[in-house]
């Protein structure tokens, strides 16, 4: 998962503004599909990515970095991986959920080991609030991208929707070690932490 805007409110009043803050990000933050060449969570490149997001100080410079981070994850290295994941990304972000479940699950069928497939089925069992699929899809990506912050984000948003403060706090605790400049985190942190009682 992808992390969205956190709007103020009950979780209730929260999560349709998420979910169209998450659609929105899925559809504008779109990868170049035409390109080939062997990518995802396993690409060398990415270890010095996440160097870099750990110690800049400089938010654009974090956002710029995070940027390629998401283009790499999203590049399957397979033409027909690819194209099933701009058929599902176009049919979640149309409401046609039917058609992206049937467009990510070809994926990690076919691609089990392609941790950006069993996060957008992750993304998208969220949307349909299917929130115990999505966690354990949300497992599957971590297990392959441990480093998955997306995912990280979406299990904390997913746990504070339950009322889980507690499991959403170490949520976001993890994501943050990864993505230090990761927007919205640290302000989430310290909600969560006066709602648990600990001083901040």
């Amino acid at each position: 998962m992808q992390l969205g805007p956190f709007a103020e409110g009950s979780h209730n009043q929260r999560m349709p503004v998420l979910r169209l803050g998450l659609l929105t990000l899925l559809i504008t933050m779109a990868p170049s599909w035409g390109k080939t060449g062997w990518a995802n969570q396993n690409d060398t490149r990415l270890d010095s990515l996440f160097s870099q997001l750990q110690i800049t100080d400089s938010g654009q410079k974090a956002r710029t970095i995070e940027k390629f981070i998401w283009k790499i994850w999203r590049e399957s290295g397979d033409e027909s991986v690819d194209q099933l994941m701009v058929d599902g990304v176009k049919a979640m972000g149309g409401g046609n959920y039917e058609g992206a479940l049937i467009a990510f699950s070809s994926i990690v069928k076919g691609a089990p080991n392609f941790a950006e497939g069993w996060n957008k089925r992750a993304t998208l069992y969220w949307l349909m609030g299917d929130f115990e699929k999505s966690v354990e899809d949300i497992n599957r990506t971590l297990a392959l991208e441990p480093r998955h912050f997306g995912a990280l984000s979406g299990l904390a948003m997913i746990r504070e929707s339950q009322e889980r403060p507690l499991d959403a706090l170490q949520a976001f605790e993890r994501a943050l070690e990864i993505y230090p400049a990761m927007p919205n985190a640290a302000e989430r942190i310290r909600k969560l932490n006066r709602q648990l009682g600990e001083p901040i």
